[in-house]
Formats: structure tokens, C-alpha cells, sequence
């Protein structure tokens, strides 16, 4: 505990027995209605979330090149219906860039996990998305490093007909750790210049684009929404920025 995060109130435990606790208590200090009718609270909620987002504004519809990721969540949240997808990241910076960003609406819209763990897990963790809830839009948002580590299994989604949406941000580096390890980042890529994964993914069977215009990211997103709808299995790799800013509300 507090490895990772510093913690101002600590609780070790079951976690189904503490949450029972948990909810027991909140009933009995507001009563069988909870606190629904308090507007403040919720105005309060409001004024934060809306000064945190002018803060951040100016990256969310930054119009820079390479695109900026920030901008790429949010063309995504104008075309991918939160209450009709299911979204996971991957590990590391594409998590860091979701997670404050992406407004889950329904309860399993969202599928979170650990900040550097199971490098490239997203991928599967769609798939399995799929399987479970075919209606929905499943979506795994990825770094070129996670989808270098497991993209061959892309060709598992197109072989087992699992139209999921890859949305595969490539800044050419090893996410942020540059910082932490230059070595690895300087001789991840020459000249920031990757593989073409959009390539891989066609050459596997599915729909695929490579997108390098901000203007473009919008129209890009709903070909390959409309390509998910009629069954393909779509990967859109968007060239983006190294954005090493994160927000402090995740």
C-alpha cells in the first residue's frame, strides 16, 4: 500500500465485505434515499470538472501535427457512443491518456486496469469483450509498443470474425519512459519513424488506415466504425505526438 500512490485513508480488505460495510454505513448516515437531492455537492463536482477541462482544453483540440493524442480521445468520444462501446487501454501512456478523458455512461463500458502491467493485454481483453456483449462497439485503445508486442494476434479477431475497433496511437517511442530510459526510447525507432502497423493489419485480413491530419481523425473513425458494423475487424493507427503531460485526475 502506497507503493504507487500516496494514500490519505488506508483499508485493508476483503474487498466484498469492506464494500458491504462501506455501504451499510453510507446508508445509515443519509438514509434509505442517500443524498440525491443535494445540488450543491453536484454543483461543486460541475464547477471543478469544468475548470479542470478549460485547463486542458487547448490539447483536446490542439490542431498540431503530429496530432496530439489528447485530441485523438476526444474525436473519439464524438464518434464512438460511450453507451453503446466497451473500451479498454493498454498499459503505460495510452492509459494515462483515456482514463481522465474517456466519460463511461453505462455500467461495463469501461475496462481499466493497471497503469504498466500486461503490456498488450487490451487487445485480448476486446476480443473477450466481444464474445461477451456482440452488440456492442469493442474497442482497445493502443501504443505502437503494446501492439508490437501482440498485434500478430489481431489475425485472431479477423480468422474468428471478432469485429473489434484497434485505435493504435504510434508517437514513435516507448510511451513517456523515455525519461526513465533513454536508451530504450532513442533506439526504439529511427528518426521516430515505427513499422507500419496499418499495413499489418490489412495484410492480416481487416480493415485498416493510417491517419497523419487532425482533420482527418473524425472521418477516419467513423469508416472504421462503419467497417466494425459489417463485420471486419479494423485497426486505425494514428501518428501522434510524445504527449508527456498527464492530468492529475485519474
Amino acid at each position: 500500500m502506497s507503493k504507487d500512490y500516496p494514500l490519505e485513508v488506508a483499508i485493508l480488505g476483503d474487498a466484498k465485505l469492506v464494500l458491504r460495510q462501506l455501504v451499510d454505513e453510507v446508508k445509515a448516515q443519509t438514509g434509505a434515499r442517500g443524498n440525491r437531492d443535494n445540488t450543491a455537492v453536484a454543483k461543486e463536482v460541475r464547477s471543478v470538472k469544468d475548470e479542470w477541462l478549460k485547463e486542458w482544453m487547448p490539447r483536446l483540440t490542439s490542431d498540431e501535427k503530429p496530432i496530439n493524442p489528447y485530441r485523438l480521445i476526444r474525436d473519439m468520444m464524438k464518434v464512438l457512443d460511450p453507451k453503446d462501446t466497451i473500451i479498454t487501454h493498454d498499459a503505460g501512456y495510452p492509459r494515462d491518456t483515456l482514463l481522465p478523458f474517456w466519460e463511461c455512461t453505462t455500467p461495463g463500458g469501461y475496462i481499466g486496469w493497471g497503469k504498466t502491467t500486461t503490456l498488450g493485454g487490451s487487445l485480448g481483453f476486446a476480443m473477450g469483450a466481444k464474445l461477451a456483449r456482440p452488440e456492442k462497439t469493442c474497442v482497445a485503445f493502443m501504443g505502437n509498443a503494446s501492439f508490437g508486442m501482440v498485434g500478430m494476434d489481431f489475425e485472431t479477431a479477423v480468422r474468428e470474425k471478432m469485429p473489434i475497433l484497434v485505435v493504435l496511437k504510434n508517437d514513435g517511442k516507448l510511451g513517456g519512459y523515455s525519461r526513465m530510459h533513454p536508451y530504450a526510447s532513442e533506439h526504439f525507432s529511427l528518426n521516430n519513424q515505427t513499422g507500419e502497423y496499418s499495413k499489418v493489419a490489412e495484410a492480416l485480413g481487416g480493415y485498416s488506415e493510417k491517419v497523419t491530419e487532425p482533420a482527418e481523425v473524425v472521418p477516419a473513425l467513423q469508416r472504421a466504425k462503419k467497417a466494425v458494423q459489417s463485420g471486419q475487424a479494423a485497426l486505425l493507427e494514428v501518428i501522434t505526438k510524445e504527449e508527456l503531460e498527464v492530468s492529475l485526475y485519474q
